[in-house]
């Protein structure tokens, strides 16, 4: 039995009906050259031999004297995780982002261990997909792109086996496995609220340094400045998918002539991209758009739980020159950085709760529905530098996708894959017309930085 943390119950806490706590992705691969026409049937047969799932996959929820634990599903059933779909004709991409669209809005059973495994075939030139979803409580973005990398090969010969197979790279604690019994989960629980007392202090100084900071820099971003948008509206329980590649020496080289990050070059895209789309929808606020830009904070090569802090940058969409527009990001995101420099993990996470305490309580109040931390979430997550392999076949491309909430009606997550960097856009349906469009004027971001 093992407690989930602050962070973890927290995905929990803001689940709805309208909105799902699970993240995804999909991968589109290409079969081996001697594939045959049953490749896609025996690879299916293959998957559903592995009956038998490891942590985290094998972990359902259970609530212990009001508190929610992790424990073992004794009655694991891989029938109830594992779907073999098939597009319906002519099986062009538009068909599977649609049918990814759907699959994202349904919420996973908490009754059962929270993730599901789908393979997809029918498509038009021959590839197949895979896409997987998997609830924010288990995994963070860095963990689930650790296990989509130990579940793949770096060669088309290498074997592999399906994620759930695999038993956990680095074993838990004695405290923290799932049989460890209820008192050792309530002894793990009682360290971690004892942990979290230790950086009071820090994190007082710091909220205090903050307060002055937000008087006098004009480059620091706080939970209260974020102009209301159209971006953040209450949303439905409907959602459109759209994903795309870049170039990543493409974006580097262009980065090259301003001296910015890979990081700095995305903001500026995403800022160009929603400056545009909201000019084009006559719906551009006076005041500069604010993202929430989520931080790594892991520090071993564990592949469960949630280890992340936030970031607040300035999107500065009222300027129109981009090249201002990308050193006014900079200058935002350093300001950010330079603050949580001077800070420990748990200081990090209890320092990020209580500035964005307003905006939770809010949430979970209601009190004031027009106002908001932040207008969008930019999550840049790094994945495998090389080509990676799936039961022989090339994985061609791999796009995260995302959550939205209320008050948060677009995602924009993205990670890199060997040469590429990989976008997946995730809205409500019903909220953000045309938002497919937001691609192209990715694009046009792009470009108008490398001139």
């Amino acid at each position: 039995m093992k407690p989930l943390s602050p962070q973890d119950q927290m995905f929990l806490l803001l689940e709805r009906r309208n909105q799902p706590m699970h993240v995804g992705g999909l991968q589109l691969a290409r079969p081996p050259k001697d594939a045959g026409p049953d490749y896609t049937q025996k690879l299916a047969e293959f998957i559903r031999g592995h009956a038998t799932a490891h942590p985290p996959f094998n972990l359902r929820l259970e609530r212990k004297l009001g508190a929610p634990f992790w424990v073992e599903d004794e009655e694991f059933d891989i029938e109830a995780h594992f779907r073999h779909l098939s597009l319906p004709p002519p099986g062009r991409i538009r068909e599977l982002l649609a049918l990814v669209s759907q699959l994202h809005s349904a919420h996973l059973d908490r009754a059962k261990p929270l993730w599901e495994f789908y393979l997809i075939d029918g498509l038009e030139d021959g590839r197949i997909a895979i896409y997987s979803k998997i609830h924010h409580a288990l995994v963070d973005g860095i963990a689930a792109m650790r296990m989509m990398i130990r579940g793949t090969s770096d060669s088309p010969q290498g074997s592999t086996v399906p994620i759930w197979a695999m038993p956990p790279r680095k074993r838990e604690p004695e405290e923290d496995r799932s049989g460890g019994g209820f008192w050792s989960g309530v002894g793990e629980a009682g360290k971690i609220l004892a942990e979290q007392a230790k950086t009071l202090p820090t994190v007082t100084r710091e909220l205090y340094r903050s307060i002055r900071a937000a008087r006098s820099n004009p480059d620091y971003v706080s939970v209260f400045q974020a102009p209301k948008s159209i971006l953040n509206q209450r949303i439905t329980g409907s959602r459109r998918f759209a994903a795309q590649s870049w170039s990543l020496e493409r974006i580097r080289a262009a980065g090259r002539r301003h001296d910015a990050t890979l990081n700095d070059m995305v903001l500026a895209m995403c800022g160009s991209a929603l400056r545009r789309y909201l000019l084009e929808l006559g719906e551009l606020p006076d005041k500069p758009l604010t993202s929430m830009v989520p931080m790594s904070l892991r520090r071993d090569d564990s592949d469960s739980g949630n280890q992340v802090a936030m970031i607040l940058a300035n999107l500065y969409t009222t300027i129109e020159n981009p090249i201002e527009r990308l050193h006014a990001i900079q200058r935002s995101v350093q300001t950010s950085k330079d603050r949580f420099g001077k800070m420990s993990q748990a200081e990090i996470v209890n320092y990020m709760a209580a500035t964005m305490a307003p905006f939770s309580l809010n949430y979970a109040t209601g009190a004031a529905p027009r106002w908001q931390a932040f207008n969008v979430t930019i999550s840049n997550v790094p994945g495998p530098k090389e080509k990676r392999y799936w039961n022989g076949a090339e994985l061609e491309g791999m796009y995260p996708v995302s959550i939205v909430i209320d008050g948060q009606a677009l995602n924009i997550t993205l990670n890199s894959y060997a040469d590429k960097l990989e976008f997946g856009l995730i809205a409500c349906r019903r909220r953000l017309p045309h938002m497919q469009r937001l691609l192209d004027y990715l694009e046009q971001g792009l470009v108008e930085l490398e001139g």
